[in-house]
């Protein structure tokens, strides 16, 4: 799990392998968000992302890119971003570069 600080609002990330996502999740426990994988070729697919409608406009769809890659980094991961918004993200963001595949 990677823990963020989002303004005053903290929120962590997690893998739930058995749904085959991540999980933004708010300090009280409550799914704000996800990012639905596959593993392919031993390669990470990020295949969709979504953030609650309750919960738009607060920048939590960058806090979900940002530790879903923290955490495949950690793991030695390659990543395919599929999902259009993780697709945009790292042309914004190099710091996941070297974990990039085409």
């Amino acid at each position: 799990m990677i823990q963020l600080k989002l303004g005053v609002m903290d929120v962590s990330v997690k893998d739930n392998p058995a749904q085959h996502r991540f999980e933004l999740l708010t300090a009280d426990g409550e799914v704000a968000g996800f990012a639905t994988y596959r593993e392919r070729d031993g390669v990470t697919v990020v295949v969709h992302s979504e953030v609650d409608l309750s919960h738009r406009g607060e920048g939590l769809g960058n806090k979900l890119a940002q530790g879903t890659l923290d955490l495949l980094q950690g793991r030695g991961a390659k990543v395919y971003p599929a999902c259009p918004f993780f697709a945009h993200y790292v042309t914004e963001h190099h710091d996941w570069d070297a974990i990039l595949v085409d």
